[in-house]
């Protein structure tokens, strides 16, 4: 295994980028969101995603195959001294081989000049909040519930202060 992290760039890339959304989600949400909002979720349809979503993406790749990715952006007027981590996904296959720890330190060097960033993730996905844990994210209370996939999300924050704190001890 040889994994690459690169920015998306050619089509094969891109569909390869919707291949890794559709896996993840209908292995690891079945009773996390609802059924209707799987079976909706078509690979199709996270090709139209990825195809209007191009930018702000890392790509991990193994050989020529796509195996995860990371997409990263700022909040806006929002929260202008917030990043966000918006998506983080990889192939089953690729769990617990530290792909995901890759893109998450690839997403947040992208990020590097917000004092904090957040992400949102499903209050009942336990396996994707402890990986956040370990990157130093940790919820901050807000959570709010989304009527499109039928489940409730919790933010979670890192600080950029707390990781220079930990650093120095």
């Amino acid at each position: 295994m040889d994994i690459i992290l690169k920015k998306m760039e050619t089509e094969e890339e891109i569909r390869g980028k919707a291949y890794v959304h559709w896996a993840a989600w209908h292995e690891a949400y079945p009773g996390l969101v609802s059924r209707e909002y799987l079976q909706k979720l078509t690979l199709e349809r996270c090709e139209k995603i990825a195809f209007a979503w191009p930018d702000h993406l890392i790509i991990a790749k193994d050989g020529d195959r796509v195996v995860g990715f990371v997409g990263y952006g700022d909040r806006g007027e929002e929260a202008p001294d917030t990043g966000e981590i918006f998506a983080l996904y990889v192939l089953p296959e690729y769990y617990g081989k530290g792909v995901g720890q890759q893109l998450m330190e690839a997403g947040l060097e992208q990020l590097q000049g917000y004092p904090q960033v957040c992400l949102w993730v499903l209050k009942e996905n336990r396996r994707a909040i402890r990986f956040y844990e370990k990157s130093g994210f940790c919820p901050d209370g807000e959570e709010m519930f989304s009527p499109t996939v039928a489940a409730s999300e919790i933010r979670m924050v890192l600080k950029r202060e707390d990781m220079l704190s930990a650093d120095r001890t």
